[in-house]
């Protein structure tokens, strides 16, 4: 495998823990639209929702209701749940994610956070970590052209920190989706990660070329020393 240079890793579920917080934001934003247990139509969005974990959340809201209109509302409504969630103190680092990220940094590799939230979401969770000073860039899907699974992630962190090839690329997430964009991307390192959504059987039939338990196992794949 050639020297891991960059290396994008996944928020919610792969270095941060947001106890159920993304899920609950979705159930927020459904219901505005009578979207709860029970009712008709819920079950095929609730499946929706588990199926596109990972993904662009303005994407996922427009395939499961009907109007373009509702979907930015939705999204909105999201946004402002997940934000609450934030400010109330609810979404942490994952055990050993700083660390992870501190040691990448220090072993030459740049690390670009990748998510599916908006960037103001993505910001201000960033802002509450304290974690800006220890990455090189934070994507969301409106930065690149396309979420997850399509490889315009990755790609755009590969060109905006000025990798050399795709085999640099170190491509983390807890999702299938994750899994899709790092393969589609051609990255060097593919890793699923079990701290999430995604369960191994999801991973590995995404084609997970590794699967680990947690971001701190990232580090000798990529052969940088052990955190602690």
């Amino acid at each position: 495998m050639s020297r891991i240079s960059v290396a994008c890793l996944d928020v919610a579920g792969t270095t941060v823990a947001d106890e159920g917080c993304v899920l609950a934001a979705f159930a927020v934003a459904m219901e505005r639209f009578g979207l709860r247990p029970g009712a008709r139509g819920y079950e095929q969005a609730n499946r929706i929702v588990h199926e596109t974990m990972g993904q662009s959340k303005i994407e996922v809201f427009r395939r499961i209701l009907d109007s373009e209109a509702d979907a930015q509302e939705a999204n909105s409504l999201f946004e402002i749940s997940y934000a609450a969630s934030i400010k109330a103190g609810s979404v942490a680092a994952i055990y050993g994610a700083t660390e992870t990220l501190v040691a990448l940094r220090a072993a030459g590799i740049k690390i670009c956070l990748t998510t599916g939230f908006s960037a103001g979401t993505r910001d201000a969770l960033l802002d509450s970590l304290g974690w800006r000073p220890l990455i090189d860039l934070a994507l969301s899907p409106a930065d690149a052209g396309r979420g997850r699974p399509w490889p315009d992630l990755p790609l755009t962190a590969l060109l905006r920190l000025r990798a050399g090839a795709v085999c640099e690329l170190a491509v983390v997430g807890d999702t299938a989706s994750d899994i899709e964009s790092g393969l589609r991307a051609g990255a060097g390192l593919v890793a699923g990660v079990l701290t999430g959504s995604g369960t191994r059987e999801e991973l590995e039939q995404a084609g997970a070329p590794h699967i680990i338990d947690s971001i701190t196992d990232l580090l000798p794949l990529v052969g940088v020393g052990a955190t602690r």
